[in-house]
């Protein structure tokens, strides 16, 4: 049977880092703020909103919660981040989705300061993830690495087969597995003999939202298997893989819940820290090439 990868356990683990981290910048004077923009009353936006300011009270960051009407236009939202980008006590901004049908997701999320973006969905996080540079990294497919290196999991020289090209997940981790010297190939819904190409793969990552699509004959006896799907059946959150017949083929498995999902508010919450540092680099260059 095989190794469950505990995704609480390990975000236990992040949070007493994050703790530590935020003491170390509060004795320098730092008070780390999260600014979370929520545009209508989506139910779940709101939820994910509140449960977010207990998570961030928790760990010692401030927030603050920015609630705009959905009926409000793309300028007022975009004035609204301007706002928050030139406010030096906010140094992480987080843009809640869904956005209203009228508002284009890609204009709004270019408006947000490249060094504030918590999501790291900027085109210039995107751009440094793609060639190697200092960047801001997006949560989930973090949570998908962090979870297995955590668990003494190498990606070194492993086959991972990603099933899913999708923005949020797919694609980022292309590039930060082969950033961690794994060998990855990707399948979608295109992709021919999917089950050919899973049956390769040491490391198996599935995030599509598509329940039960990994069935214990699409995957190599001892592979890795991280779950990164989510889908809700009668109120129940599952994912992708049939994790009762998984479990007894792969060799490591993340559970839906308790597994990838556990770990991405704390990591999001690191990458507000390391907004703060970037924040303060980018100052420092300012001055000296003022004083140059």
């Amino acid at each position: 049977m095989a190794q469950i990868l505990d995704g609480k356990k390990v975000a236990a683990l992040l949070k007493e880092e994050l703790k530590q981290e935020i003491e170390v910048l509060k004795n320098k004077g730092v008070n780390p703020k999260l600014a979370v923009l929520l545009t209508g009353d989506d139910p779940a936006s709101v939820a994910y909103a509140k449960f977010l300011e207990k998570v961030s009270g928790t760990a010692g960051v401030s927030f603050e919660l920015h609630h705009l009407e959905a009926a409000a236009s793309e300028l007022e939202i975009k004035l609204k981040i301007e706002d928050l980008n030139a406010d030096n006590r906010v140094h992480g901004i987080l843009i809640m989705m869904p956005l209203p049908a009228h508002v284009s997701k890609q204009r709004v999320m270019e408006t947000v300061s490249p060094l504030k973006d918590v999501d790291g969905l900027h085109p210039f996080n995107r751009g440094h993830l793609i060639s190697g540079g200092m960047c801001i990294q997006p949560a989930t497919p973090l949570s998908c690495l962090e979870i297995m290196k955590r668990s003494g999991i190498s990606l070194t020289g492993k086959h991972m087969v990603i099933v899913g090209r999708g923005e949020t997940v797919g694609k980022p981790l292309v590039f930060m597995a082969l950033a961690e010297n794994a060998t990855v190939s990707v399948c979608h819904t295109k992709t021919v003999d999917l089950q050919g190409l899973t049956r390769q793969a040491d490391i198996l990552v599935c995030a599509v939202g598509s329940p039960g699509l990994i069935t214990a004959d699409m995957v190599k006896p001892g592979a890795v298997v991280v779950d990164a799907g989510i889908s809700e059946i009668d109120g129940q959150i599952t994912g992708d893989v049939d994790f009762d017949q998984v479990k007894e083929v792969a060799g490591a498995i993340t559970p839906v819940p308790g597994g990838v999902g556990s770990l991405t508010t704390v990591l999001m919450l690191k990458n507000l820290v390391k907004g703060v540092h970037l924040q303060e680099q980018a100052r420092q260059w300012e001055s000296d090439l003022n004083n140059a």
